[in-house]
């Protein structure tokens, strides 16, 4: 649906708030690997015209200024993304470098140029806490696959055409569901249906980090990279779960913090 404008071409129609919050949905913080909306971040959503203005708050005033950087960047890339959009403005509350941060954020500044003093790299930090979500994830997905019956040795040479996605399975009228996902043995002699969620959620950060560029790499990693020797099976999947227990304490931690501070009324 288009709007006209009298003296020029049609216009999109202005965004949904529907579609707006999906698109926040999609952003998550860098530490805890979770939404912002799950989170609760968010305070405020206004939609005036092709102009989208976003309120969030942080758990605590003191929430490290490149995590808060990278979500307030996120949350406008995201909403600016929808061709109903024109515009983006973001605004962090409540937090001790918002002023840097909400100018930055609204006049496409860089992370240097809002923090000339900064030491922190924010796109070598953003790629580390990738990388530490790749990993807990990972766990997720291979705990998926071991209850779905998957030995290890099969789970570690699973490449990206062993898996059929949503898509895959729609082609080819195999699935009428988005939300299970069919893995197969190296060998195509069987597979397995597997809820698709923790199998997607795995692989779009895998991609991201670059560890998956081609339906022909192998799926599962070390933390460092590299493919799982099959003695090393249970180690590599503990070390998953070890920085997944870690998000998981980081994250009730904010919670507790959020709560705490809705409580004070700060």
């Amino acid at each position: 649906m288009t709007t006209h404008d009298s003296d020029g071409p049609a216009l999109p129609s202005p965004p949904t708030r529907a579609a707006v919050r999906d698109r926040l949905d999609r952003v998550t913080d860098p530490e805890l690997d979770r939404s912002i909306v799950t989170l609760e971040y968010i305070d405020a959503i206004a939609i005036e015209g092709r102009r989208v203005r976003i309120d969030l708050t942080l758990p605590t005033a003191w929430c490290s200024p490149a995590f808060a950087w990278m979500m307030a960047i996120d949350a406008r890339d995201e909403i600016e993304s929808l061709a109903s959009v024109g515009n983006a403005h973001i605004t962090l509350h409540e937090h001790m470098h918002e002023a840097e941060i909400n100018r930055g954020v609204n006049e496409n500044l860089s992370f240097t140029e809002a923090f000339p003093d900064a030491d922190d790299d924010v796109e070598a930090v953003r790629r580390e806490l990738d990388e530490k979500a790749r990993v807990a994830r990972q766990y997720d997905a291979v705990q998926t696959l071991l209850e779905a019956g998957l030995d290890p040795d099969t789970i570690i040479e699973l490449r990206g055409n062993d898996f059929e996605t949503a898509e895959r399975a729609e082609s080819t009228g195999t699935s009428d569901t988005n939300e299970t996902i069919a893995v197969y043995a190296s060998d195509r002699s069987f597979a397995v249906t597997v809820p698709a969620t923790p199998i997607e959620r795995y692989l779009e950060k895998a991609r991201e980090t670059d560890l998956v560029t081609s339906t022909d790499d192998i799926l599962f990693r070390t933390p460092e990279g590299e493919p799982i020797d099959p003695g090393s099976f249970d180690l590599v999947h503990r070390r998953g779960r070890l920085a997944q227990v870690n998000m998981s304490g980081q994250g009730g931690i904010c919670d507790g913090l959020r709560k705490a501070r809705e409580a004070r009324g700060i």
